[in-house]
C-alpha cells in the first residue's frame, strides 16, 4: 500500500473514531424480562444512551422482592445502579438505610408527580408508572365477570393460577378478599386469608413471574387470574381471546418505582436516568409502549389507553390504597400465614 493510500486509510480510521460518541460511563439497570425488557430498551434506554452518551447494561434478573433482598443482603451494593421495584420496597429500603434518598435538586421531574403517589413511595422512590390489579379472563370460556368472587365459581375449578407471595399481587388479592368479606386492607386480614384458602383450592398452583403466569392463560390452561392491567392490555392488543376488568369491589394500584442503592457506583448517571424516565416525552413513550398509567398528570395519553389506565388524580381516587409502610412492615408475618394457610390448599 502506498504512502498516500496509507494516509487516506489512517484519516478514515481517525474520522470514524472521532465521530463515535465516547462512552465514559456504564450504568447498570435492573428490572424485568419479557415484553418489559423489549419496551424499555426501545422507549427509554436507547433514547437515554443517545442523549447522554452513557452505556446502559440491562439486567433482567429477579423480582422486586428478590432484588430488594439482594440490596439488603449486600448493604446497598448489589452491583446495579438503578432498580425497578414497588413502593413497598422503596419505603422498606429507606427505613433500612440501603436506598438513596431522591430529591428535586438532582431529579427535577420529581416535582411533576402526583403528590399522593409520590408520598406513597416515600423519599427513596421515583414513581415511573401506575398499574392496578385486574381480573384477567378468557372471554371465549367465560361470561364477563364483575367481582373478585368470580374466582370461586364452580366452572373455574382447576382453571385459575395464583401468584406466589413473592409477587406483591398476592397480598393485594388477600387485601381485596378481606375487604369484601368483612375485614380491611391492613389491620384485619384474617377474612382475606380465609377466603384465599377457598380460592387456592380452585387453583392449579402458584407462579411468581408475570411471564409464566400469562403463559397459562395464553394456552387456555387457565381461564381467569389476577394480573396487572398493563400486562393484561398487552395481551388484548396481541389479539388473544382475553379481556380484563376492574371488579366492582375495587382494586389496589401497583405503584412502581425507580430506586438507587446507597452503594451504587454511578449515582450521578443513575439520577440522570431517573429524571429522563420521568420526562413528559419519556412517560408518553412508556405509556404508549407498556400500556400503563403515569404519575404525571400533564402527559398526552391516547384515548384508548386513558379509558383503562390511571392517568389522573380522579382515577387514583377510585382505587383502594393501603398504608404501604404498614404493608412493608407486616409482609414477613403475612408471608408465614400465606405459606401455612393458603399454599397447602392448592392441588
Amino acid at each position: 500500500m502506498g504512502t498516500k493510500q496509507s494516509r487516506i486509510l489512517l484519516s478514515a480510521i481517525m474520522t470514524a473514531i472521532l465521530s463515535t460518541p465516547l462512552r465514559a460511563e456504564t450504568l447498570v439497570v435492573n428490572s424485568y424480562g419479557g415484553p418489559y425488557e423489549e419496551i424499555i430498551e426501545k422507549a427509554i434506554i436507547a433514547p437515554f444512551e443517545a442523549k447522554f452518551g452513557i452505556d446502559v447494561i440491562y439486567d433482567p434478573v429477579g423480582s422486586a422482592s428478590q432484588d430488594y433482598a439482594k440490596i439488603k443482603a449486600t448493604g446497598g451494593r448489589p452491583g446495579f445502579d438503578v432498580v425497578v421495584m414497588t413502593a413497598s420496597q422503596s419505603l422498606q429500603g429507606c427505613r433500612d438505610g440501603v436506598l438513596e434518598k431522591l430529591d428535586v435538586a438532582t431529579i427535577p421531574n420529581l416535582a411533576k408527580l402526583m403528590p399522593r403517589l409520590a408520598a406513597a413511595a416515600g423519599p427513596c422512590g421515583a414513581v415511573h408508572e401506575v398499574q392496578y390489579m385486574s381480573l384477567l379472563y378468557r372471554k371465549d370460556k367465560l361470561a364477563t365477570p364483575s367481582s373478585w368472587s368470580a374466582l370461586l365459581a364452580p366452572e373455574l375449578k382447576g382453571r385459575i393460577v395464583l401468584p406466589t407471595f413473592q409477587n406483591i399481587m398476592a397480598i393485594y388479592l388477600v387485601e381485596m378478599m378481606s375487604v369484601i368479606n368483612g375485614g380491611d386492607l391492613v389491620d384485619n386480614l384474617d377474612p382475606g386469608f380465609k377466603a384465599m384458602e377457598a380460592v387456592a383450592r380452585q387453583s392449579i398452583g402458584f407462579e411468581q413471574s408475570s411471564a409464566i403466569l400469562e403463559s397459562y392463560i395464553k394456552d387456555g390452561t387457565v381461564w381467569a387470574m389476577p394480573f396487572w392491567n398493563g400486562r393484561a392490555q398487552l395481551l388484548v392488543d396481541a389479539g388473544l381471546p382475553v379481556d380484563y376488568i376492574r371488579p366492582k369491589e375495587g382494586t389496589i394500584p401497583l405503584i412502581a418505582t425507580l430506586n438507587v442503592p446507597v452503594g451504587a457506583q454511578n449515582k450521578q448517571s443513575a439520577m440522570k436516568f431517573i429524571d429522563f424516565f420521568l420526562e413528559k416525552t419519556s412517560q408518553e413513550a412508556w405509556i404508549g409502549g407498556y400500556k400503563v398509567g403515569s404519575a404525571r398528570t400533564d402527559v398526552e395519553v391516547p384515548e384508548a389507553i386513558r379509558a383503562r389506565q390511571i392517568t389522573s388524580e380522579a382515577d387514583l381516587k377510585t382505587l383502594l390504597l393501603p398504608d404501604l409502610s404498614l404493608v412493608a412492615e407486616r409482609l414477613p408475618r403475612w408471608a408465614e400465614q400465606w405459606d401455612r394457610d393458603v399454599v397447602p390448599q392448592a392441588d
